[in-house]
């Protein structure tokens, strides 16, 4: 559905300076899809994604098979964006034994007397599994920083909370990023740039419909206030974040199922570039291969006498 070079353009690793408006949350899509209706453009990356996850669950199994690697999925982004839809689509048709979802809430008293990428930390997958972290340590240069009140929650030491004390943050996070990549896991973080009017429009619905009233808190429309300061906060944490060893993807967020077909495809080639092999086997292992054959063939050719 995509190509490299559409895919390529979501990605941020180079550093530097970056800018939302760049970036169209309500893309519509490569040229050959501009022209279709809401119904088709949905149907259309619905199949997609469907054949996606055939790619993405074969990938999956051979990470499992092969347990050397992980991958660390991050999803980022304001109330509403569709993080759940992603992770309810995109990861469905994978072996549930081979991913976690683990998401992260405020802190317990517990995690405050941890540093701030502690609870992350505990929560990373092992070798084979892919781990979905429904927001993250990010947090703590997002939320944090736009309520610098909740600071004073973390019992950290005396000191300035300027610029520098952010840029601390992000150089512990591109480190620990670095450290994980080095030792095997993969770490793929998108953010779901929505709009500001879908965003609204998608808590209309919410408050509209009986079934999903349960997802709509009072908070989310407090938080819509501080809508510009989060904008300059996600700016300057992918400016800074955004490495070549763990890449951010600004996925537009508007149209939801384009959405969710830009992450499976992003998802699919990242685990193929691993190029992945199902493991060999010694000549040990293939001799007892062959035994347990005979064995079993051995059963066959007994029951048929009996």
């Amino acid at each position: 559905m995509f190509t490299k070079k559409t895919l390529a353009r979501f990605r941020v690793s180079g550093g530097g300076k970056f800018r939302l408006r760049r970036h169209d949350p309500a893309w519509p899509g490569p040229k050959h899809l501009r022209d279709l209706g809401d119904d088709e453009l949905k149907a259309r990356a619905k199949s997609y994604v469907a054949r996606a996850l055939e790619e993405l669950a074969e990938a999956q199994e051979l990470l499992w098979a092969n347990d050397v690697h992980s991958l660390l999925v991050i999803l980022q982004a304001m109330d509403a964006a569709g993080k759940d839809g992603i992770i309810k689509h995109v990861m469905s048709g994978v072996n549930p034994q081979g991913c976690q979802v683990v998401s992260f809430k405020a802190p317990s008293a517990e995690e405050l007397d941890h540093d701030f990428l502690w609870r992350c930390v505990r929560a990373l997958p092992e070798r084979g599994r892919i781990g979905i972290f429904n927001r993250s340590y990010y947090e703590e240069v997002l939320v944090v920083r736009v309520h610098p009140e909740l600071l004073a929650r973390q019992k950290l030491p005396p000191g300035k909370r300027g610029g520098k004390f952010w840029s601390q943050r992000y150089q512990s996070i591109n480190a620990l990023e670095r450290h994980l990549v080095r030792n095997g896991t993969m770490v793929v973080k998108f953010f779901l740039h929505v709009s500001r009017d879908e965003q609204r429009r998608r808590f209309l619905a919410r408050i509209d419909d009986p079934a999903k009233q349960w997802k709509f808190s009072a908070g989310d429309v407090a938080e819509r206030a501080h809508w510009d300061a989060y904008m300059d906060a996600f700016e300057q944490m992918i400016a800074a974040t955004g490495t070549a060893w763990a890449p951010w993807y600004v996925i537009p967020a508007d149209h939801k199922w384009l959405a969710r077909a830009i992450v499976a495809d992003i998802l699919t080639d990242v685990i193929g570039s691993l190029d992945l092999k199902p493991p060999t086997v010694s000549p040990e292992e293939r001799r007892a291969l062959r035994s347990a054959r005979q064995q079993l063939l051995d059963e066959t050719t007994d029951l048929r006498r009996q």
